[in-house]
């Protein structure tokens, strides 16, 4: 079945949406994050800093969300698309670690640039909560016969553990001596995320076996 396609006006925000985003993330490229007003990127974006508002509260958060704006869409499709004979536990685990890994070369250069900036690293870690409620529905999707309460509690805590990861990560950050004002964190975010998302696994395997349970 082909999924329909969203109301005009939606399909409308969403380029709008898009166009800042694309707008924020190039000019911080160019400029550095520190050399750009939010005036700056709605004219680039084509849109009224009162329009810009209408979506983002900050310059941050409009940088941050074009490096993560698909992630929440493409966790939830990678989580309903694993083989029936992967455990929920193995397909929300390698779900989440996938968006933290090979980012690409303009991603890359991306996430450099964020962890040279205090305020672009607390967003960054802020926005790993966007993928919980994604994250819950998917986790539904995978085993229906758990009940709504479970998928938020699961998916809330897999946000919880992402997000340490990511700050351990980012607090992990050393400055290279051959280049200052470089950031560079050390570590595997992957690796990182995984090993705060293992431990949740009991509790994946247990709400499975709760839902299989009959009542």
């Amino acid at each position: 079945m082909t999924a329909s396609r969203p109301p005009l006006r939606e399909r409308k925000k969403q380029a709008t949406r898009e166009a800042i985003r694309v707008a924020a993330l190039r000019l911080a490229l160019e400029r550095g994050p520190d050399n750009v007003r939010v005036d700056d990127i709605a004219e680039a974006a084509g849109v009224s800093p009162r329009t810009y508002n209408n979506y983002f509260s900050s310059r941050e958060q409009a940088i941050v969300a074009a490096v993560t704006a698909e992630r929440a869409s493409q966790l939830a499709a990678a989580i309903t698309d694993r083989p029936t004979d992967v455990g929920l536990a193995d397909a929300v685990i390698d779900a989440v670690v996938s968006q933290y890994a090979d980012p690409g070369d303009h991603a890359q250069g991306a996430l450099l640039m964020i962890t040279t900036s205090p305020a672009l690293r607390a967003c960054y870690v802020d926005a790993v909560t966007a993928i919980e409620e994604p994250l819950a529905q998917a986790i539904i999707r995978r085993c229906p016969n758990a009940d709504a309460m479970t998928g938020q509690v699961l998916a809330a805590s897999a946000s919880a553990a992402a997000k340490v990861a990511v700050r351990q990560w980012l607090r992990s950050s050393t400055v290279p001596p051959s280049m200052p004002g470089f950031v560079v964190p050390s570590g595997s975010l992957p690796d990182l995320v995984r090993a705060a998302l293992t431990p949740l696994g009991p509790a994946f395997d247990a709400a499975v076996a709760t839902a299989a349970t009959p009542q």
